[in-house]
């Protein structure tokens, strides 16, 4: 699949240091909404979400390997939604290249706590507005 391509005001946007809002779907299929932050790999078209395995979030990509998520990142009336087929990955390349991305976007590396996993979203539709 060819990444998206996204018009240079949301690539700003994205870059901007900004929470967001991942949704995934619980196994009864409601909606689990949670802040967290994020990366966005425009050359591969990935949304990189760090975070440990036995969290909801996660638990909710793994139940379903058709799963799909969404993340939503706001500034005033400005936003941007990055949705697509999620996965979750162990890998230690994967890890490291997270945190490479977030340590780099928010200056600092983030907690490396036991059970370290990165969601990755493969993202194929976009919404935005002002940006």
């Amino acid at each position: 699949m060819t990444p998206l391509l996204l018009a240079e005001p949301s690539e700003r946007f994205l870059a901007e240091d900004h929470v967001a809002t991942l949704t995934t779907l619980r196994p009864d299929r409601t909606a689990h909404v949670v802040p967290v932050r994020f990366t966005w790999d425009a050359s591969a078209g990935l949304v990189r979400v760090m975070t440990i395995a036995a969290r909801r979030k996660t638990r909710n990509i793994v139940a379903d390997p058709d799963s799909r998520a969404t993340i939503c990142q706001v500034a005033g009336f400005r936003w941007i939604t990055l949705e697509g087929p999620a996965a979750v990955f162990d890998n230690p390349a994967r890890i490291a290249e997270a945190v490479r991305r977030y340590t780099a976007r928010y200056g600092s590396p983030p907690p490396m706590p036991d059970g370290l996993v990165v969601i990755e979203i493969t993202v194929d539709r976009v919404l935005s507005l002002n940006n």
